[in-house]
């Protein structure tokens, strides 16, 4: 079988019925004109004028096209602490830029009227790389967020556009589910300067049943990005009778130390009723402080429990001496005291993340 595979470089554009179409750099040509995507662990192989499970990736005769290159349904200033990002530039904006699709199909999901929502039926700003950065710098935001969908499905996009900002000083995150192939990973989240990995649970069962996906990758991911020395922070949503159990929060606070070391932030995060599991109940505290709990005990140093507004375990202490280093409430810092060092002031324990210039 001849499999050739495509070029990376820059995306060229494509004249014709779709004007924001780039070719994509993530995927191998087939015979009888049919593509397979190499971008996520699904691995579409996708027949001519068909798209992958995400939507927004179409085989047009053969050649494989992302269709959100410079269109964006979703752009706004948003609090880094919101993505969240606790332990980099507290207290900045960031410019925030969604898209349409997810490769996951979480029942649970907070943004599923764009996350499974069709590219064909949803409005969209025209968005071009370059537009995004002068939009950063006109509001003052020193980063800009791929947010609100999975940004691994427009990843030809992401690249230009972390291409484009650090060109002018601004940086670049992804808030992903981190299910990507290897390559394409070290390939987009190489460009950024953090990420954020939503972590569903961890056992293959709910990735299977509850998001439609599997587990294995998205904890290969969180291993190639400590490997590529990425500041990475995790986010574990906690819901009811799906992923609370005492065996499975012990087993991820421990994997997480193993593998990516006992300084990487987890934020357990309270579920509120959404999509297709709006029969649950919202997650009790006590259950985000039981969990919390659980990952001390295992030797996390940075747990934190989000979306409950004023809890102190929304702050960061430093590991050694207590002291208290940057306070919270909701998605706002009140107060930092970690310089561009990142040393505690008070004892001078470093304090892992990015904190400055």
């Amino acid at each position: 079988m001849n499999i050739e595979r495509t070029q990376n470089g820059q995306a060229a554009q494509v004249r014709g019925r779709e004007a924001f179409a780039v070719e994509a750099r993530f995927y191998i040509k087939l015979p009888d004109q049919r593509v397979r995507c190499e971008l996520c662990p699904r691995a579409c192989i996708v027949n001519d004028g068909e798209r992958g499970v995400c939507g927004v990736r179409e085989n047009r005769g053969g050649v494989y096209y992302t269709l959100l290159h410079g269109r964006a349904p979703a752009i706004h200033v948003d609090p880094i602490e919101k993505k969240p990002l606790f332990h980099y530039l507290p207290g900045s904006y960031a410019l925030s830029v969604g898209g349409v699709g997810c490769n996951l199909q979480c029942t649970f999901c907070q943004n599923w009227d764009l996350s499974q929502s069709s590219l064909d039926e949803t409005p969209t700003h025209f968005a071009p790389p370059r537009r995004i950065v002068e939009l950063a710098r006109r509001y003052d935001c020193p980063t800009i967020a791929y947010t609100y969908n999975e940004p691994g499905i427009f990843a030809e996009y992401l690249m230009d556009t972390a291409d484009a900002g650090h060109e002018a000083g601004i940086r670049s995150i992804a808030v992903s589910n981190g299910y990507l192939q290897p390559d394409a990973l070290r390939a987009a989240y190489g460009k950024m300067d953090a990420v954020k990995i939503d972590l569903k649970a961890f056992t293959e069962s709910f990735y299977h049943r509850v998001a439609k996906g599997r587990l294995k990758p998205v904890l290969d991911s969180l291993v190639t990005l400590r490997a590529m020395s990425k500041w990475t922070e995790i986010v574990y949503l906690i819901i009811p009778t799906l992923n609370d159990s005492d065996e499975e929060l012990r087993g991820v606070a421990a994997w997480i130390k193993m593998h990516l070391g006992a300084d990487a932030p987890l934020h357990f995060t309270q579920f509120h009723p959404a999509y297709q599991l709006q029969h649950l109940p919202v997650t009790p505290v006590a259950t985000l402080e039981r969990a919390k709990a659980i990952a001390d005990a295992e030797g996390l140093n940075y747990v934190y429990i989000g979306n409950v507004p004023g809890h102190p375990a929304q702050n960061t202490f430093c590991p050694q001496c207590r002291s208290l280093l940057v306070e919270r409430t909701g998605f706002r810092t009140i107060k930092s005291l970690i310089g561009e060092d990142g040393a505690c002031p008070q004892c001078r324990h470093p304090i892992p993340g990015i904190w400055g210039a």
